[in-house]
């Protein structure tokens, strides 16, 4: 099969059965380009997911681009793109319909309370997943601590995080 359809459908796939936005999709991503097809390693993983996080737009469609480009250059990121989004299109057209026509409904209201549970531990997941290869010493360690505490004690916006976080790596991983 052609990789550039190939990439088209993995996340095709992976935007189907993904329900709960790019975090939740996010160990879904991974066990595809990582271990079932072997597209990238875990390392370029965490670096698409730092970049995809640090580029304006959602996660998921900024992880499928930028794995679509490294697998295929830009036809892959095209691909991976628009197959990652195809589903999302069409359920949310279909789903903008059904949820006028049902939002008094107690069995959707139902549904959709019982799914966020399971949105929170894919997430979860995914940060155990990424965890136990981003923590490669104490240093690391380290800046998740003062980034964390940024974040909860000063509402430190994410980008700034971001920032802060590169210059403190560049100040504790290089060697001057």
């Amino acid at each position: 099969m052609n990789l550039i359809l190939k990439l088209y459908l993995v996340f095709l796939k992976i935007g189907a059965v993904s329900f709960g936005g790019g975090y939740a999709m996010i160990p879904f991503i991974q066990r595809e380009i990582i271990y079932n097809y072997k597209w990238i390693d875990i390392n370029q993983f965490m670096d698409i997911i730092g970049i995809s996080q640090m580029t304006p737009g959602p996660i998921a469609i900024n992880s499928a681009t930028f794995v679509g480009f490294k697998v295929s250059g830009i036809l892959g990121s095209l691909a991976a793109t628009l197959g990652v989004v195809t589903m999302s299109f069409i359920l949310v057209s279909i789903a903008s319909k059904a949820m006028e026509k049902f939002k008094k409904s107690k069995v959707l209201k139902g549904a959709l309370l019982a799914m966020r549970p399971v949105l929170i531990a894919l997430i979860i997941q995914a940060f155990f997943d990424l965890a136990k290869d981003a923590y490669v010493d104490i240093k690391s360690i380290i800046i998740t601590i003062i980034i964390g505490i940024l974040l909860i004690s000063k509402k430190v916006h994410p980008i700034i995080s971001i920032i802060f976080s590169a210059i403190l790596g560049i100040i504790i991983y290089s060697n001057f």
